[in-house]
């Protein structure tokens, strides 16, 4: 779909991709508010540092304003100066890993199959992985890469952070596509089986908990002391619980009783620590 041409140079034919592939929007143009939209998501896109397309992205919103009047521009970039974006706490660097990331999306893209060496956390040591990729998700400030690894028959999740080495090989594979959202049941980046957790929080909170949206199976219960009761469908994992020891004492779990007696414990380590 995309407009494509070839030429000949020293008696070899080349095809080359169009550079004005978007021409036809210098008929249609984009309306103020369009542009407005698109000028100020700078601002948010400039928050994904660990993109290969970091560059591309500077270079195409330079010339979108090169593009304006001088008094748009003027205007424009006041946005920047009244509405914000703020990264993640931990996000990589903005030069974080730009080659391995682009091979990654070539692998992805043109089903490649990949060999890689990868920190596991979960072992602490370096493990050789030949695997599938499947897409690249930007979550919490980090890069991770989807990928089914044919050795364990399952779909597992790598910080890009964390691939020490990587190449692609000339292997293909049958891509598994899924509808199903990634880390859809949990407030992290794990994957889990989805349970039903009850947490009530005390009043002082409560107007601060009701305003946001936590996960998308949310629900909550007003209570008759001015506490509610928030309900969510998720996994029991480190970033749950991390959520719910975040408000300490003003929050408190509810159901199911072993996730209340893992926060228990770990308060109990927590203070243990403070004494030593």
């Amino acid at each position: 779909g995309f407009p494509i041409y070839d030429e000949v140079y020293d008696g070899k034919k080349y095809w080359l991709l169009e550079q004005k592939a978007f021409k036809r929007l210098d008929a249609t143009g984009f309306t103020f508010a369009e542009l407005s939209a698109l000028y100020f998501s700078r601002t948010l896109v400039e928050c994904l540092a660990a993109t290969p397309f970091q560059q591309d992205v500077k270079s195409a919103f330079d010339r979108l304003a090169a593009a304006l009047t001088p008094g748009m521009r003027t205007f424009l970039d006041r946005l920047r100066l009244v509405i914000q974006a703020k990264p993640d706490p931990g996000a990589q660097s903005a030069s974080a890993r730009p080659k391995e990331i682009a091979q990654l999306l070539d692998a992805t893209l043109q089903h490649r199959r990949v060999v890689m060496r990868y920190h596991s956390f979960s072992s602490e040591r370096e493990k050789a992985y030949t695997v599938e990729p499947s897409r690249l998700v930007f979550a919490q400030g980090a890069l991770y890469l989807m990928a089914y690894v044919p050795e364990y028959s399952q779909v597992r999740t790598f910080a890009v952070d964390r691939i020490k080495s990587l190449s692609l090989t000339e292997e293909r594979f049958e891509p598994v596509e899924s509808d199903e959202a990634v880390f859809a049941h949990s407030l992290g980046v794990h994957h889990g089986t989805p349970e039903q957790v009850e947490i009530v929080f005390e009043p002082r909170i409560a107007p601060y908990l009701r305003e946001r949206m936590w996960h998308s199976s949310q629900t909550v219960r007003d209570e008759a002391d001015g506490r509610i009761v928030v309900a969510l469908n998720v996994s029991n994992d480190f970033a749950l619980r991390s959520w719910i020891l975040s408000f300490g004492a003003l929050a408190k779990v509810i159901h199911p009783r072993a996730l209340a007696e893992e926060n228990e414990a770990e308060c109990s380590r927590m203070v243990g620590r403070d004494r030593e």
